[in-house]
């Protein structure tokens, strides 16, 4: 496939379906850019399975045909993704086993909708979204990849977690309670309870739940932080753009836990852009 056509497929995927991100890729230099791009692509093309109307079998079926065909990515595939992310990885150094991690964390998802501790939750994020992070790492760069890679998985269950909060009702509506089971019987709370709160029935409180939650979020974003001044300028614009987005996404939900059972959570994208604006200013010269 020609190489511009490949990567302009991806970067309006990204842009379309990825604009929480978008905000944030778009502050790269153009090699950056578009390597990040084909990145979300493949992702977003994991996470379609795994959120997709397929029966379990056939969605099981697709991620192996994907996993599958990570061995032939290559500038020279017909598939864009696999040749966007083939360009990237001649650039930069994609640990493309990553996308192996996104893959069998959306097999969790088919195989268990509960999680019973916080360590079982720590594993699906890291799977599903410290993956990313790692991934946007290779494209990022990094002076000690190994202190760093750890940094960049841990600012990646950070915004996990964010979307875990942000998505509670859709989760629902799915069959899906991510939520430590230990967290609900420490809040007195169980799947019931939260389906009836969202809808607008009675019984127990879920709000201190959610604020628990999203001060464990916090403190992932802590220490995942710590990877922007390791970065260079661009880089931690970009990788600050994001995950300002959802620290602001974070602090809605705080602000009005009981929002996150009734309807979806967002930012309209004046704020978007005004987040990613300050992290372009707040990037070291």
């Amino acid at each position: 496939m020609n190489d511009v056509a490949a990567v302009r497929y991806c970067e309006d995927i990204t842009r379309t379906r990825a604009r929480n991100f978008w905000y944030g890729i778009r502050l790269l230099p153009e090699p950056k850019r578009q390597a990040l791009a084909s990145v979300y692509a493949m992702a977003r093309r994991i996470d379609d399975v795994g959120d997709g109307d397929l029966p379990a079998g056939d969605k099981r079926a697709a991620l192996d045909e994907i996993a599958t065909s990570l061995a032939h990515v290559s500038p020279e595939s017909d598939d864009p993704v696999l040749a966007a992310i083939g360009i990237a990885a001649v650039r930069f150094p994609l640990p493309l086993e990553a996308f192996t991690d996104l893959i069998d964390g959306v097999r969790m998802d088919l195989d268990d909708h509960t999680y019973r501790m916080w360590s079982d939750l720590e594993l699906y994020c890291r799977r599903v979204a410290g993956s990313i992070g790692r991934l946007s790492l290779g494209v990022f760069g990094s002076r000690d990849p190994g202190r760093d890679a750890s940094l960049a998985d841990d600012l990646g269950v950070a915004m996990q977690m964010t979307n875990v909060l942000r998505d509670v009702r859709e989760d629902l509506g799915r069959g899906r309670v991510y939520l430590p089971e230990e967290d609900l019987a420490r809040f007195g709370l169980g799947r019931d309870d939260l389906a009836r709160a969202g809808n607008g029935g009675g019984g127990s409180n879920p709000a201190p739940l959610i604020r628990f939650e999203v001060g464990r979020a916090r403190e992932w974003f802590d220490t995942g932080l710590s990877l922007l001044p390791r970065l260079d300028r661009r880089s931690a614009a970009c990788a600050g753009a994001m995950a300002g987005i959802y620290r602001r996404l974070l602090d809605r939900i705080d602000a009005h836990p009981d929002a996150v059972l009734a309807r979806r959570i967002s930012l309209p994208p004046w704020e978007k852009a005004w987040v990613a604006a300050r992290a372009v200013a707040g990037a070291r010269p």
